[in-house]
């Protein structure tokens, strides 16, 4: 019997909201655009293109990075108490499948939500739903000015 693990977000947003964050940062020139806010997850889109790519013509490393600290981040943020929030202390990434066209699609789900740090998975799949990265993000919950 599989049990029900309760929803670790603590703050109610939409897509529409999360898109409207992202305004005025490095996720709008890179093309990144929220999909989905599951019970456990966040995911986004990102397009493969002149913007993202290295010069071999392959999904830069560092793009992906950036999808998966965006994701791991805004996830995090919605497990906080109202006068928190989270910053990223370590991320890490293993590219695994070069991409070189469409859209990669990240998702976030948590390994850890506590208290005081949090722990986040953000896989990156190609259209195809080919695993082309997985990321393991720490962010450290700290009070934030109101």
């Amino acid at each position: 019997m599989e049990s029900v693990r309760p929803s670790p977000f603590r703050r109610q947003a939409t897509v529409a909201d999360l898109n409207a964050m992202s305004e005025g940062t490095a996720m709008r020139p890179l093309g990144i655009e929220f999909t989905e806010i599951g019970p456990d997850y966040v995911r986004a889109t990102m397009p493969v293109d002149a913007r993202t790519r290295q010069p071999y013509g392959l999904l830069h490393g560092g793009a992906s990075v950036l999808l998966a600290e965006t994701l791991g981040s805004t996830a995090g943020g919605l497990c906080t108490a109202p006068g928190q929030g989270v910053v990223g202390i370590e991320i890490n990434a293993n590219h695994l499948a070069g991409v070189r066209e469409g859209l990669v699609t990240g998702t976030a789900r948590p390994l850890h939500v506590g208290r005081s740090t949090q722990v986040w998975e953000i896989r990156i799949e190609d259209a195809r739903g080919r695993l082309a990265c997985v990321s393991r993000l720490t962010l450290a919950v700290v009070d934030r000015p109101d």
